[in-house]
């Protein structure tokens, strides 16, 4: 059941008719586009084992999401920034994940244990990434507010013929 208080976007109401002969009130639609990959060696610099999978982890999830969003939400060109971020929360998750299997969650410090380093820091990473997925519609209670583009993304004429 749809939400009453909640409004659907423009072109769900132009699919879908207008009968009470609202205004509508289009948003911003960006044009599709073939998104290249980041070179993530620019990102995670260094030859060390971590920085390889770093960069390993976040080509991964760049090559499972894109596909996805291209249909779903319709990407464009300017989404690029905020795709590579998403992947490189994925890849700093995964390092942080790491970090914390191998030393564990609490380390001798100077004053005895303490927090392990990591445990903040993939906390605040797992935050961010938590806004991406709602933003790109990468959960099920996200995607439930994105409608997709009509023909997958590869109409390139007027979004309301």
């Amino acid at each position: 059941m749809a939400d009453p208080l909640r409004k659907k976007p423009a072109l769900q109401v132009v699919r879908e008719g207008n009968p009470g002969k609202r205004p509508i009130v289009p948003g911003v639609v960006t044009p599709p586009a073939e998104l290249e990959e980041p070179d993530w060696k620019l990102t995670f610099t260094g030859a060390d084992a971590a920085n390889k999978r770093c960069r390993s982890v976040a080509s991964a999830e760049w090559t499972r999401v894109v596909p996805v969003l291209k249909y779903t939400a319709g990407i464009g060109d300017v989404d690029t920034a905020v795709i590579t971020d998403y992947c490189i929360c994925v890849a700093r998750i995964d390092q942080c994940e790491r970090e914390i299997s191998r030393n564990g969650l609490l380390m001798q410090g100077e004053r005895g244990m303490q927090k392990n380093g990591a445990t903040t820091i993939v906390g605040q990473y797992r935050s961010q990434l938590s806004r991406y997925i709602g933003e790109l519609g990468l959960s099920p209670s996200a995607r439930g507010r994105i409608q997709p583009p009509e023909n997958g993304g590869n109409e390139d004429d007027d979004v309301f013929d």
